[in-house]
């Protein structure tokens, strides 16, 4: 199978029933991250510009305005990317599902597709995502951020959606991937702002690039997708929509190992924040450069790993409640934060990125050491949540937003999806958060 026929040709029946299933669960994830996302500033800055800039007459999720495709996508992908707590793909070092949603909604939306034409096209998308993220990083030495591959990403699930023939669909890819935001991941590794991911950015760039396409702008070839054919030869046999991981926290995925390492030496141990002096964290290059040790944005916060391992200290989970602009000036919070050490791990370096290493050791007031194992983070995808724990996680993010009724509407009309169409999804999604 080429990307191309995996784009055109994929079919809900030639999914394994664990693939269907998983795309629910997936799905609700993301929606669960968007309404949890939706009130941070990022949020509210980034769907004003999108109504104000990009004009049209496309509903945004979660708002009362509409915008163009494009502009949907980008308030979209943004949105879900200021609340980091969506699924990602360990090979990419990034995320898949955050520019592909936003983008497939909405271009789904627009055409009239059916529910079962929506969810296969999101598997699509999650399978083209995965080896497009492994080609670039295979092809340029930079690491760029997750709206790199999910310009491409976005645009081949939107030329799949507007039914493209093959040459004008190799075009669309190539427009994406040549104008698709090649940024610096580790510039807001070091200095974490609202930029964050570039998911939304690349969400904006595919959906542009599939209507550009179809004008008759050219474009291709993709490189990523036509040269690197090593890549692309498992399709149809490795579903990579099952090797995705999914998030118990809301903070960048290098430092939940950390989280894990500190949360299992306080529960074995019964600790309270205040017999701790200080915490000791050795693991990868990647996580030790997140050295926020002290932010003042929820932005930050989220690109740390000193400060989400000092939450877990202190609360013994992460809330997005707990990553709010508002919320991050904690006495204890900040003292073990501004006092944990950070090392650099050569058996950690070695593993990463397939796999996340950290041990931490707490050095108590007492002058007793405690050391972990070495830990990896919840939710891989060798050992991924329950369908009632990502579920739970669900609920955690939407009830409070969107309310207990309206949030089990769209847990139930995304059950239904297959039979009962887009409709009772996109009536709940499009609609405002009073």
């Amino acid at each position: 199978m080429t990307p191309i026929e995996l784009i055109h040709g994929l079919r809900w029946a030639d999914l394994p029933a664990a693939v269907q299933a998983r795309i629910e669960l997936t799905l609700l994830d993301l929606i669960g991250i968007a309404a949890g996302g939706h009130g941070t500033r990022l949020s509210r800055i980034i769907r004003d510009h999108a109504a104000e800039m990009f004009g049209g007459a496309a509903p945004m999720i979660f708002d009362h305005r509409t915008a163009s495709p494009a502009g949907v996508a980008l308030a979209g992908g943004m949105m879900i990317d200021s609340l980091d707590g969506h699924d990602g793909y360990n090979p990419a070092k990034g995320h898949i599902g955050c520019p592909l949603f936003p983008a497939a909604l909405s271009l789904a939306h627009l055409q009239g597709a059916s529910g079962v034409e929506f969810l296969t096209t999101l598997v699509m998308g999650y399978e083209f995502g995965a080896r497009a993220s492994e080609a670039q990083h295979a092809t340029v030495p930079e690491f760029h951020t997750s709206g790199s591959w999910g310009a491409t990403t976005a645009a081949a699930a939107g030329a799949r959606l507007l039914g493209l023939d093959t040459e004008t669909t190799r075009h669309a890819l190539g427009i994406a991937e040549y104008h698709g935001p090649r940024s610096q991941m580790m510039r807001c590794i070091d200095h974490p702002t609202m930029v964050k991911d570039g998911s939304g950015w690349g969400s904006m760039a595919g959906v542009s690039a599939v209507y550009l396409a179809r004008q008759g702008f050219t474009g291709a070839p993709a490189v990523t997708v036509e040269q690197a054919p090593e890549v692309w030869a498992d399709l149809g046999d490795r579903w990579a929509l099952m090797q995705q991981y999914f998030k118990p926290y809301p903070v960048c995925r290098w430092a939940h190992a950390p989280v894990e390492a500190v949360l299992s030496l306080r529960a074995a141990h019964g600790l309270s924040p205040e017999q701790v002096e200080r915490i000791e964290v050795e693991t990868f290059h990647e996580s030790v450069r997140l050295a926020m040790n002290d932010p003042r944005l929820s932005d930050e916060a989220q690109y740390s790993t000193s400060f989400p391992a000092a939450l877990a200290m202190v609360h013994g989970t992460i809330l997005p409640d707990h990553l709010a602009d508002e919320a991050l000036d904690q006495p204890e919070v900040k003292r073990l934060s501004r006092s944990m050490v950070l090392r650099e791990s050569e058996y950690a370096n070695a593993a990463f990125p397939l796999r996340r290493f950290a041990r931490v050791t707490l050095l108590l007031r007492n002058g007793d050491p405690l050391q972990s194992d070495w830990t990896t983070p919840r939710w891989d995808h060798t050992s991924p949540p329950t369908a009632a724990e990502l579920r739970s996680k669900y609920h955690d993010l939407a009830d409070p937003v969107l309310g207990r009724d309206r949030a089990d509407a769209i847990e139930a009309a995304l059950a239904d999806l297959p039979k009962t169409g887009l409709a009772p999804l996109t009536d709940q999604l499009f609609a405002p958060i009073s």
